[in-house]
């Protein structure tokens, strides 16, 4: 439920309760006050004031008053007829009793229980009003008064009136009623308050409370949502805010680790090659290059490891361009079977010089379509062939090369019969300067970032590099690359 419909049930509530309380409250007034409702209704299509009609209390102070001038009337049949067909309308009857003799009986109640439970004479002018009680299957509510006929005989008039239950019931309690209605309309208010800000409240504070231990730099925590209000809503994007930042925190943090790691492998490749030029260039300027046949040896060397340097170089600015997404990317859509077979040829070429037994098995259809960057998937394949010569410790060197399609893909295998990779290790030679050879010996190590620039170059054209290898029997590097449909470069 909304926070909106929270509230406005919460307001409606807050008026309607208190209306309905008044209502019934004026209700309770009204029948503790008139009586039953037939006779409100009556008053009201009377057009009499609800509060104005005193007829009943009316007729019993006039017999009262007759009782004292003239108390002969009480005795006159047609007179007390009379006033029974007036309290008649009261829902009330009369009763007139001279000794213990009934001068007057209202129809209704002849043969009735009421007149044997009537109270006896006890004093004239003494007025009583007993508490309605049960007299056969009625509730009657008896008044009546005492006074003397002439010649001092004792006499009785009891007005009799027939009690609804509830009205008898309401004017008994009425004041505990009305205290309860007070307590019910405060504790209604209260409870809607209390649970419709809880419901607001209390989660704000949680969201206050995991904002400040943010603050404080503590991000090891989750945010709890416990609904699906607004509320719940802002917490769940608190908590993906927090999740966020954490991993941008930790993405920071192992930004920074790779940088103080490669500060220290480019600190690490490039002063070997430096000591050595060093070495002999103060081996050429101590004469210990004492002939010509040396002095030209020492260049070639110096040399050769200044070029090593400047591959080196080439390597980290091109390493770092690609992890920044800064090189470009030259597509366009050739057909790989001839692609691979060209470069099959020409690796066949290279190899055969070097004494190493090289042999292809491309299982492309002449129709597949790759859209691919030419240079850079050869400098893709020629850093694997690299890397592969690297760690030839076998008497009889081979390379196999590897070619088919798999659904939607390309799928190229090469794969040496060289000192293989450890089980450990085998993960992370993806990573930048990574050697198996924790001596780093750059003799066989290379740069350590030909297989990183590779899967940079492969995950730019969408592909996948993954390696497999048995330790002192072989290694393949596999390599998979998406299909194109059309010569427009359209998806398969």
């Amino acid at each position: 439920m909304s926070i909106r419909l929270k509230l406005l049930l919460s307001y409606a509530a807050m008026l309607l309760i208190p209306l309905v309380m008044m209502m019934i409250t004026a209700i309770l007034l009204i029948v503790v006050f008139r009586g039953d409702f037939q006779g409100i209704r009556e008053q009201v299509s009377s057009g009499v004031g609800l509060f104005e009609n005193q007829n009943l209390e009316h007729t019993f102070k006039e017999m009262k008053r007759t009782s004292e001038k003239n108390p002969a009337m009480l005795a006159d049949l047609t007179y007390l007829a009379d006033i029974d067909q007036e309290l008649q309308s009261n829902n009330s009857r009369m009763i007139v009793r001279k000794d213990n003799t009934f001068v007057y009986v209202s129809p209704t109640l002849e043969n009735s229980d009421v007149l044997q439970q009537l109270p006896a004479f006890k004093h004239p002018g003494h007025p009583e009003h007993e508490d309605a009680k049960h007299i056969g299957n009625k509730l009657l509510e008896i008044s009546s008064f005492d006074f003397y006929f002439s010649g001092q005989q004792s006499g009785s008039v009891f007005i009799i009136t027939t009690v609804n239950p509830l009205v008898n019931f309401i004017q008994k309690f009425f004041p505990a009623l009305f205290i309860t209605l007070l307590i019910i309309l405060v504790l209604t208010h209260s409870s809607l308050t209390y649970f419709v800000s809880r419901s607001i409240i209390s989660p704000l504070s949680k969201l206050k409370n995991a904002m400040k231990r943010i603050q404080s730099g503590d991000l090891d925590f989750q945010v709890q949502i416990t609904s699906t209000d607004e509320i719940g809503q802002l917490s769940i994007a608190f908590e993906q805010m927090r999740k966020q930042l954490k991993e941008s925190i930790q993405t920071q943090v192992q930004y920074e680790e790779n940088r103080k790691e490669l500060i220290s492998n480019i600190s690490h490749d490039i002063r070997t090659p430096l000591t050595a030029i060093r070495g002999y260039i103060d081996g050429l300027g101590d004469g210990i290059a004492d002939t010509t046949d040396k002095r030209q040896k020492y260049i070639e060397i110096i040399s050769s490891k200044a070029e090593e340097m400047d591959h080196l170089i080439d390597e980290l600015f091109l390493f770092s361009k690609l992890d920044l997404k800064r090189v470009p990317f030259n597509f366009e859509v050739v057909n790989f079977s001839n692609f691979l077979m060209d470069w099959s040829d020409e690796l066949e070429f290279e190899l055969h010089k070097k004494g190493i037994h090289y042999k292809s098995e491309i299982a492309v259809d002449q129709q597949t379509l790759v859209s691919i960057d030419r240079d850079k998937i050869r400098r893709v394949f020629s850093n694997i062939v690299d890397n592969c010569l690297k760690y030839m410790n076998k008497t009889e060197k081979s390379i196999t090369l590897q070619a088919k399609t798999a659904g939607t893909s390309v799928i190229i295998e090469i794969r040496d019969n060289g000192a293989g990779v450890e089980a450990d290790a085998l993960p992370y030679i993806f990573d930048r300067f990574y050697r198996a050879d924790p001596s780093r010996n750059s003799n066989n190590g290379g740069s350590g970032l030909g297989l990183a620039i590779s899967k940079q170059m492969i995950e730019g054209h969408g592909g996948a590099i993954s390696a497999h290898s048995m330790k002192g029997e072989w290694t393949s590097i596999t390599i998979k690359l998406p299909q194109k449909l059309r010569k427009d470069g359209g998806n398969e």
